[in-house]
C-alpha cells in the first residue's frame, strides 16, 4: 500500500532548500555537443542560434529545449554560457532530472540557473519552485521561491 502526503508550498528558507542532483559530479571543460534542425550564426556579437528539438550534451550531462542560444567569449574563444528556452529539460545521470521554462547555464563555474515552473525528479521525489540553481560540478541543487514537494512512503 502507498501513501502519498501532499506538503503544502512551504516558503523556502532565506537559503533556499537544497537537494542532490545526480549520482555524478559533471566536468564543465568536457566538450559540448550540440544538435538542432536549424543554426543562425551572428559573428558581430559572437552567439549561435540553435533552434528546434536542440540537445546538448556534455559528457553525462544533457539539456533540451526548443531553441538554444550559444554566446561565445570572444577572448578565451570558447562558450561562455548557454540560454535554453521552450520545454527545458535537464537530466544529470539516470535518476536526476529537472524541466523549467529556461535554463542559463554558464560553462565555467557548472552552474545552471532554471526558472519558471521548475520540476525537479530524483528516483521517486519531486520538488517544484519557481527558480532552482543546479551545480553539475557539486551535484546540487537549491530550490527557491514557493518550494513545494510531494513525499511518498511505501507502507507494507
Amino acid at each position: 500500500m502507498s501513501l502519498s502526503l501532499l506538503l503544502g508550498a512551504v516558503p523556502a528558507r532565506a537559503e533556499g532548500t537544497s537537494v542532490p542532483f545526480g549520482s555524478f559530479k559533471a566536468d564543465p571543460t568536457l566538450p559540448v555537443e550540440v544538435v538542432s534542425e536549424s543554426l543562425d550564426v551572428n559573428q558581430a556579437d559572437g552567439s549561435a542560434e540553435f533552434i528546434g528539438k536542440v540537445v546538448v550534451t556534455q559528457g553525462q550531462m544533457r539539456l533540451s529545449a526548443d531553441r538554444v542560444l550559444v554566446i561565445y567569449d570572444q577572448e578565451a574563444k570558447g562558450i561562455e554560457r548557454l540560454e535554453a528556452e521552450g520545454n527545458v529539460l535537464l537530466v544529470n545521470g539516470p535518476e536526476a532530472a529537472a524541466e523549467a521554462d529556461r535554463a542559463d547555464y554558464t560553462i565555467d563555474s557548472g552552474i545552471v540557473i532554471l526558472t519558471g515552473n521548475v520540476l525537479l525528479t530524483q528516483g521517486p521525489s519531486t520538488l517544484a519552485s519557481n527558480r532552482a540553481t543546479v551545480n553539475l560540478v557539486s551535484g546540487t541543487a537549491s530550490m527557491e521561491g514557493r518550494v513545494k514537494t510531494i513525499l511518498r512512503t511505501e507502507q507494507n
